[in-house]
């Protein structure tokens, strides 16, 4: 399964939002962590929100592109 995901470091709250396209099928996560973006620390964050959300193990859960982008593309593998 892929994901769109766009993610908000350093918020006050955590939250998950779905935002669904407009023609129907997919969409975008939008996920705000309170971790900061240095240190890798805001990505491995989204990625154990994303394996909870979907009862996914966290090593299945894996951010193909966006490293350094608050939009990425997340893979949960089975």
């Amino acid at each position: 399964m892929f994901l769109k995901v766009f993610v908000t470091p350093g918020a006050r709250r955590e939250r998950v939002e779905v935002h669904p396209a407009k023609g129907g099928e997919g969409g975008t996560l939008a996920i705000a962590v309170r971790e900061p973006a240095e240190g890798n620390r805001a990505n491995e964050r989204v990625r154990e929100i994303v394996a909870a959300r979907f009862g996914a193990p966290l090593g299945k859960v894996r951010i193909l592109t966006g490293h350094r982008s608050r939009s990425k593309m997340i893979s949960i593998t089975s």
